[in-house]
């Protein structure tokens, strides 16, 4: 993954969430010469075709739900390469079954990012913990593996995993759902709702949902 193409890779970011989509754009903004971000319109499919579609899991259900099929089939967004904290070797194998290109590990640094990105662009099919290419700490170390990008709640102090879940509590999903989604425990699931709930300065769940509304986890 070495040799730096003539042209900028074309590639989309998609993500339902602003911050997200502008956390990931500035990320590889310092890339620009090999990294022509094309669109980031915020949950929209269709638009100029990409090489690459960069797609990331924030808040929105894993490889193994609908909401990447519409990305997969739209014919403009060429490769699409997921990128996520859930590196469970079920989601893994479901990404590959649909049809995508490429499963990361948000761990990963943005030279690295740039990297896969081209590879796969080139036609390569990256997972992460595979290829060579490194996986981070799971489970009880995972809300402390860095993190990059930015995410809904990051100034008010709240780890990406934290957020994440704010988030899918905003949009209405239940504990129940929210575990399954996230391929986490209940008790973990709900250390992480402790801990989030505090930073906020929240008690109950109809005040979480506003506050992740009104900071821009809705």
């Amino acid at each position: 993954m070495s040799a730096t193409p003539s042209v900028p890779l074309r590639v989309r970011l998609r993500n339902d969430f602003e911050v997200v989509v502008a956390g990931l754009e500035a990320m590889l903004a310092p890339y620009s010469d090999r990294i022509d971000i094309v669109s980031t319109k915020v949950g929209e499919n269709g638009g100029a075709p990409v090489d690459v579609t960069l797609y990331d899991t924030f808040g929105l259900t894993q490889a193994d739900g609908e909401e990447i099929d519409g990305v997969i089939d739209d014919p403009t967004s060429g490769r699409v390469v997921v990128y996520t904290w859930n590196m469970q070797e079920e989601l893994v194998a479901a990404s590959l079954r649909k049809g995508c290109h490429g499963y990361l590990d948000k761990s990963v640094g943005a030279r690295e990012l740039v990297e896969c990105l081209e590879a796969v662009g080139r036609g390569d099919v990256l997972v992460s913990g595979r290829n060579g290419l490194p996986l981070s700490a799971r489970d009880a170390a995972a809300s402390a593996a860095p993190a990059v990008g930015a995410w809904p709640g990051q100034d008010a102090g709240l780890t990406a995993r934290e957020a994440e879940v704010i988030a899918l509590i905003t949009r209405g999903f239940t504990n129940e759902e929210i575990a399954r989604m996230s391929y986490i425990s209940i008790n973990t699931l709900k250390s992480y709702i402790r801990s989030a709930y505090r930073k906020m300065g929240v008690e109950r769940r109809a005040q979480a949902v506003r506050w992740g509304i009104e900071h821009g986890a809705g």
